[in-house]
């Protein structure tokens, strides 16, 4: 049995708003056509779910 891989993305909160807008717009399109929506449903709900982490900005490393 393998290691299972995960991914990482560090995203602003614009970005995150972007992810999240496109996951559901792909979700609208499935209930539309009638095709199964559950992994996209699965991933955007990690996606919202996501923790967050402060981090130190450039500005203030100096």
């Amino acid at each position: 049995m393998g290691k299972e891989e995960k991914r990482i993305l560090a995203l602003d909160r614009y970005e995150h708003g972007v992810v999240i807008n496109a996951l559901n717009d792909m979700r609208n399109d499935l209930i539309e056509e009638e095709r199964p929506t559950d992994f996209v449903d699965e991933v955007l709900l990690k996606a919202i779910d996501a923790p967050t982490k402060k981090v130190r900005s450039r500005d203030e490393a100096r």
